[in-house]
């Protein structure tokens, strides 16, 4: 764990490397090269990350939490795990994913701790929606986060069509709203919840039959 002093510091510098790529722009650095960084300790690792990757981080805090501020402290403090994170994981390959599973439990508990009424009827309505397909006795997260699950979710969406896949992505992990969701591809509010309630209850069907108890 990082001393009080040291988080307060690390958080002060992210605030400067932001300031500096709003200001300056740059070249974008490969996945791999900032992750090399990370393991050779050094800082820059933070503002190659934020420079890449920071607008869609924010945006899925942002998502979940309603409010900028808070998104972007969620961001930070992302940073600030990812230092502590790497080593030991290497996410040479999917960096922005490993980033993104962060980001969405800290914005995730963030929304619980303040518990935002309309936030959290948000959130809740959104989760009940998969908790009607995701077996088990534990919660979204959890289930969601157990190997052999991803893994049939992962199956499950290699089936689908590529539009379907993105439709899925999009509210499930992003949290975008339905009608952004629509707008996006062109499709009305009505038919994007169709699709949607027909993948869950595709799931639901492959679950059952490869085991699982709903």
């Amino acid at each position: 764990m990082f001393s009080k002093d040291v988080t307060f510091r690390f958080k002060k510098t992210l605030y400067g490397i932001k300031a500096f790529i709003s200001s300056e722009g740059g070249v974008k650095t490969n996945d791999s090269e900032i992750v090399d960084l990370y393991l050779q300790r050094d800082e820059t690792a933070i503002s190659h990350t934020a420079e890449k990757y920071g607008v869609r981080l924010r945006r899925i805090a942002g998502r979940i939490l309603g409010n900028d501020a808070s998104a972007e402290e969620c961001e930070n403090d992302t940073y600030l795990k990812a230092w502590g994170l790497i080593p030991p994981n290497e996410p040479r390959t999917y960096l922005f994913a490993f980033l993104g599973k962060i980001i969405r439990h800290l914005a995730i508990d963030e929304c619980r701790k303040k518990e935002t009424k309309k936030r959290q009827a948000e959130f809740c309505a959104l989760t009940h929606e998969m908790e009607e397909c995701i077996p088990g006795n534990s919660n979204v997260e959890e289930a969601l986060n157990a190997a052999a699950l991803k893994e049939s979710i992962n199956r499950f969406l290699s089936l689908c069509s590529e539009t379907q896949q993105k439709v899925f992505v999009r509210r499930y992990w992003y949290f975008d709203p339905i009608s952004e969701i629509g707008k996006k591809y062109g499709f009305s509010e009505n038919r994007v919840k169709v699709m949607l309630f027909r993948m869950r209850e595709e799931l639901k069907e492959l679950l059952r039959e490869e085991g699982y108890t709903l």
